[in-house]
């Protein structure tokens, strides 16, 4: 399975700090905001990732992230000059994509709760068109919401809807097959002019091909994408790093326990940024696993 992050826009919500800087390289608490998708990703075991972004955020990532391989994975990057809608990804990463099954998740989502890793790869090993993660909110007008029937099976998708069916948020995780290209490029642009991420997952509703995973207790989904959200996240990691002594979204701790690279390679990351605590936490990692 690929993956795509998609790191674009131009972060009109947070003015005035993107003037100067992209939504995705501010800090979310001790680490840029894009680290958080990109665990997700890996945690997913998936190590073949485009990042798209647009064309000047583009050098930015790369100087922070690189090709890749200092963590055992493969970035490549893609721009999207204009926000042209979330399905935009898979006709900007279709060389990307090839033939394969893709996950797409949005640049600006944090994902966390135990057994997470476990939940992905079940969703990738049981994947049948698409696969979309959702979560209760409080105020589901401002979603995509899932209808469910009685068995757990997706009946209906409504686009911010004035009187919601549901509380079940549909998050920014996606799984598609192989299909999602040639689907989203029968796509007409909505009346916003964007490429819709709900007419993709329509689309496989209507073959009966579409389920939905529930993220319930236990778990937290975040939307850093204002001034209020990007506070929220940055306590919320705060507050869980600084009890439980674990870092969320550590990639390099990810690539060690997934098997990327090497206790040695760890440590040598870490060494880097041996200044700041997040380095002494990949050190002591490390040292643990050598």
């Amino acid at each position: 399975m690929k993956g795509i992050v998609l790191a674009g826009g131009n972060g009109t919500r947070l003015h005035p700090l993107t003037f100067a800087t992209s939504k995705q390289l501010l800090p979310i608490y001790d680490k840029p905001m894009i680290y958080y998708p990109i665990s997700v990703l890996m945690l997913a075991g998936i190590r073949d990732i485009l990042l798209i972004s647009t064309p000047g955020t583009i050098p930015q990532l790369r100087a922070l992230l690189g090709d890749g391989s200092r963590l055992g994975v493969s970035f490549s990057y893609a721009p999207q000059p204009e926000p042209r809608g979330i399905a935009d990804a898979f006709l900007i990463g279709s060389g990307h994509i090839g033939g394969d099954d893709c996950a797409l998740i949005l640049g600006d989502n944090l994902f966390h709760g135990a057994g997470f890793p476990e939940i992905l790869r079940t969703a990738q090993e049981e994947l049948d068109g698409c696969v979309l993660f959702g979560y209760p909110v409080t105020d589901p007008e401002r979603y995509g919401i899932a209808e469910l029937d009685e068995h757990g099976h997706l009946m209906s998708i409504e686009e911010k809807p004035l009187q919601p069916r549901s509380d079940n948020a549909i998050t920014g995780l996606y799984f598609y097959d192989s299909t999602v290209v040639e689907l989203a490029r029968g796509l007409r642009p909505s009346a916003r002019g964007e490429l819709e991420i709900t007419d993709v997952n329509r689309i496989y509703l209507s073959q009966g091909r579409a389920r939905l995973i529930e993220l319930g207790r236990g778990f937290t989904w975040l939307d850093a994408g204002t001034h209020q959200s990007l506070l929220e996240a940055s306590q919320y990691v705060e507050i869980l790093e600084h009890r439980q002594g674990v870092r969320v979204a550590c990639l390099e701790e990810i690539a060690l326990r997934m098997g990327y690279i090497s206790a040695d390679e760890c440590y040598s990351r870490g060494i880097e940024m041996k200044n700041s605590s997040y380095g002494h936490y990949v050190m002591d990692i490390a040292r643990s696993m050598a």
